[in-house]
């Protein structure tokens, strides 16, 4: 099999190269993708993870702009356009596209039927990403669909994602596991499952949030936490990811921290969701946000995943909250100056002077 290229290189002495989510800075419906991307550029970000529903949205405007008829082009064949256009925006400010996410419910599938319309979309996807970035990944999160839906055996789960790593060569997948996965829901889960399938273009992300969310937080305690215990578990876990993570492996490293909500909050009463998703949704914060309510243990995790490992690379803002839904044209703006002074604030926590040319607020 061919080697891949190498990851882009920081022209700069640090380590870690700071990015942001384009759902961080505002709702696909809401706010344009091209507002985004000038926010992220004016401060100081240098790399964007594009979600698709932002280049769903994109695509969709091309489509209502298009002159004459329109009837023989897909929705896709607008997507492969905006893909196109959105790669030179972010050209023209500075920008590089990481990772193209989230491609969700694949691994583990029972039905051959609905594993086989993922495969092929998953394939469009490849040719997006082809298109939008040299060297980004496809972000694969672990899949919460109901236990009746996909099986957890691991054998199974790795099948599926050698599948979309063969598929994608030399194209990049990364493998998160979230907080509230049916069957991977830990750090340590989805690093065995990439281990089993053993391929170059599949790695782990670390989100700071689903790693905290699944080991110490309970958003319906009145304490927020778990248990007592929890700090100590949290340091094992930590201690575990340090000594058994390839660094290499790692594609990225997304943050976030949690805000401290009411337990009783409306949107952590909505039947059939699993609590931590209905608060990952609405009540996620940049890090060091504690004027707002953050409350994480997230130093103590970026400190693990960033410093410890050993990882050098690309460090993503990735923040879903109910502020981001507000109809404001100022949402993108506020939201990135924020991720600005969030990451100005963690390189201090870890003990790393902030270098002038990486992020001007």
């Amino acid at each position: 099999m061919n080697s891949l290229p190498s990851p882009p290189n920081s022209e700069s002495n640090t380590r870690w190269r700071p990015a942001i989510a384009t759902v961080s800075l505002g709702a696909a419906h809401l706010h344009p993708l091209k507002a985004k991307i000038n926010a992220a550029a004016k401060n100081g970000q240098q790399g964007l993870e594009l979600f698709y529903d932002d280049l769903a949205q994109f695509a969709k405007a091309l489509r209502r702009e298009a002159p004459g008829a329109n009837a023989d082009r897909s929705d896709r064949d607008y997507e492969i356009d905006a893909a196109h256009t959105i790669r030179d925006l972010c050209a023209q400010h500075d920008l590089l596209v990481l990772a193209l996410q989230p491609f969700r419910h694949y691994e583990g599938l029972i039905d051959p039927a609905h594993h086989a319309r993922r495969v092929e979309e998953f394939q469009h996807w490849v040719r997006l990403a082809k298109i939008l970035g040299d060297n980004l990944f496809i972000l694969i999160p672990s899949s919460f669909l109901d236990a009746s839906e996909v099986t957890g055996d691991r054998d199974r789960l790795a099948a599926d994602l050698a599948q979309a790593a063969d598929l994608a060569f030399p194209v990049r997948v990364a493998y998160e596991a979230l907080a509230w996965g049916t069957h991977i829901n830990t750090w340590e889960d989805s690093w065995d499952v990439v281990r089993r399938v053993n391929r170059p273009n599949l790695g782990i992300c670390l989100d700071t949030f689903n790693i905290a969310a699944r080991v110490w937080a309970d958003p319906t305690s009145p304490t927020g936490r778990q248990s007592a215990s929890v700090d100590k578990d949290l340091l094992m876990s930590m201690d575990r990811l340090v000594r058994e993570i390839d660094p290499g492996r790692v594609m990225m490293v997304q943050l976030a921290d949690g805000e401290r909500v009411d337990p009783q909050a409306p949107f952590l009463q909505e039947s059939g969701l699993p609590k931590l998703l209905a608060w990952s949704r609405n009540a996620r914060l940049f890090p060091c946000e504690e004027e707002r309510g953050s409350y994480l243990p997230i130093r103590e995790v970026a400190d693990a995943c960033l410093n410890r490992l050993g990882y050098t690379g690309w460090v993503s803002m990735e923040v879903f909250s109910r502020t981001l839904e507000e109809g404001n044209t100022q949402v993108p703006d506020e939201h990135a100056a924020r991720a600005c002074q969030s990451w100005q604030r963690m390189l201090e926590s870890l003990d790393r002077k902030p270098v002038k040319d990486t992020l001007v607020c």
